[in-house]
């Protein structure tokens, strides 16, 4: 899914002077930590500030993903996961480390298509200790 008809949105209205700067330039410390050691460069120039190229953070989601839903992955990682998991959703973020714009850029499905013969996974449990 393209999200890029609620950008030019949101950017519409910053350029209107109906949203500051503030609202939408408001990336956390962590999203901006993502950003540098999981983004991917693009050549695409900041729409607020036009001094810094944007920077595109992919986040992975999915039920069976454990541990490692919710965290950032670069192309290499999602390439290798699209070939071993089973389905699971990539969230593209678009962010500028210059002025702290972030918005979703894109949503997308990597990942096997579960098998529905496939009996589910168990998970041993400890007996609890009296």
């Amino acid at each position: 899914m393209d999200y890029s008809l609620q950008r030019r949105a949101v950017l519409a209205d910053v350029y209107a002077g109906r949203t500051g700067l503030f609202e939408v330039c408001d990336a956390s410390p962590y999203l901006t930590r993502a950003a540098k050691y999981h983004g991917e460069a693009t050549d695409v120039a900041c729409p607020v500030c036009r001094k810094v190229e944007l920077t595109l953070v992919s986040y992975v989601y999915g039920e069976h993903l454990g541990p490692t839903a919710g965290q950032a992955k670069t192309q290499a990682e999602l390439t290798r996961m699209d070939a071993a998991q089973e389905e699971f959703s990539v969230y593209t973020v678009q962010v500028c480390r210059g002025c702290g714009w972030n918005h979703l850029d894109c949503s997308y499905v990597l990942g096997a298509e579960p098998d529905p013969g496939r009996q589910p996974r168990r998970t041993r449990r400890r007996a609890a200790t009296e």
